[in-house]
């Protein structure tokens, strides 16, 4: 391939902007003689040379609550990013997951440009619920990229090509045996007692809803275990929130400031646990990556969980129990997330966690680890369907 190659990017949340930076950092690796980027993404991104449009913040809205007082201005940024992505004569439009916003922009740049090619990072998970979003999306995008192995059938079944690309799980660095016992000296954690790993979750709903239980099925859990430890690394934009509803947990997390650090701390953390409570999520994969065995726990409003119940088509929401097509990870969701189920399902996993090792590597291996990182093979996709 020869020239110099030009893509518009719009990543609209930190995840997006951490595929993009990498994606961007492949393309310049496969394109010595030259690419040029523009469009609207984050730190990672303008690290790769991008100018972002406008701050990428401006798009990291979610709930209807939030969107109705800032939906003028959101649609004001949809048509100023299709008006910069038609007038940048790019060779592709590469869209990053935050289908609300990317999807509705590569609407409109398609309507004004037919011939564009059109790419989005992350595929819809038609594999849970709302299947009809895969049609829907190949109205306006010719190919996927896609961050679990069984995901591009369904993308093809709906009209567009797809590529399994690779999970940027795969790609985090895990700390070394010195990191994790440096780790346990610095905070006074004994190797011979349990280290539970609390993470309730990094949205205010879910820690609202979610901390309350989380606390009470640990203290159930610390009445058979008394010597055990807990840590739980907070998300920044709920690290307020979670000090206040730990304060009154009958035992006391050790809370790792978010503001501190590179996420080292936050690694060693997962890498040193025994065993996780976590709230559902890719959160999962993370912990699989470094081998911690968990229970999810997971519930939110009474009418969103009828809807999603009877919309979802799977029986389990749990990515290391998908990826691995095994059931090792104990979940508890909806009415079952009640902190004695909680409490049994840590005995039960802290007992025999032989399971959930074999689904953690059977998950990594399948993710891509081992192989070529997540963001070269995503620009090698790109780069094979213009």
């Amino acid at each position: 391939m020869s020239g110099r190659r030009r893509f518009f990017l719009i990543a609209g949340e930190p995840s997006g902007d951490r595929l993009g930076g990498a994606l961007m950092a492949g393309l310049r690796e496969l394109l010595p003689e030259g690419v040029e980027f523009s469009g609207i993404g984050g730190p990672e991104m303008a690290a790769e040379g991008l100018s972002s449009l406008f701050p990428m913040s401006d798009l990291s809205v979610m709930g209807l609550a939030e969107v109705l007082p800032r939906y003028r201005q959101l649609k004001r940024r949809i048509r100023e990013a299709a008006d910069a992505a038609i007038a940048a004569r790019a060779d592709a439009l590469i869209t990053i997951d935050s289908p609300d916003f990317c999807l509705r922009v590569a609407r409109l740049v398609r309507g004004a440009c037919p011939g564009l090619r059109t790419i989005h990072y992350v595929a819809p998970s038609v594999w849970a619920w709302r299947a009809g979003r895969a049609e829907r999306m190949a109205r306006v995008i010719d190919h996927v990229l896609a961050l679990l192995p069984f995901e591009p059938p369904l993308m093809r079944a709906a009209g567009m090509t797809c590529d399994f690309v690779g999970h940027p799980v795969v790609a985090e660095p895990q700390p070394a045996p010195a990191e994790i016992a440096a780790f346990r000296m610095r905070h006074g954690l004994d190797n011979a007692v349990p280290l539970l790993l609390a993470l309730p979750g990094s949205r205010r709903g879910e820690v609202t809803r979610l901390a309350p239980r989380f606390g009470a099925a640990i203290a159930r859990f610390a009445a058979a275990h008394p010597d055990c430890r807990v840590v739980l690394p907070m998300a920044a934009p709920v690290a307020g929130l979670v000090r206040r509803e730990t304060a009154a947990w009958p035992v006391q997390p050790l809370l790792l400031d978010p503001s501190t650090g590179d996420g080292a701390e936050k690694r060693a953390a997962f890498a040193a646990a025994d065993l996780a409570l976590a709230a559902s999520g890719t959160v999962s994969l993370e912990l699989a990556a470094g081998g911690t065995p968990m229970v999810i726990a997971y519930d939110m409003n009474p009418l969103s969980r009828a809807i999603l119940k009877r919309a979802l088509k799977i029986d389990t929401v749990t990515l290391v129990n998908l990826v691995s097509e095994s059931r090792a990870v104990p979940e508890f969701l909806g009415r079952e997330c009640r902190p004695g189920n909680i409490a049994a399902g840590l005995e039960q996993v802290l007992a025999a966690p032989e399971a959930q090792h074999a689904a953690s590597e059977i998950t990594m291996e399948r993710l891509g680890r081992g192989g070529e990182a997540p963001g070269l093979r995503a620009a090698r996709s790109v780069l094979g369907v213009l």
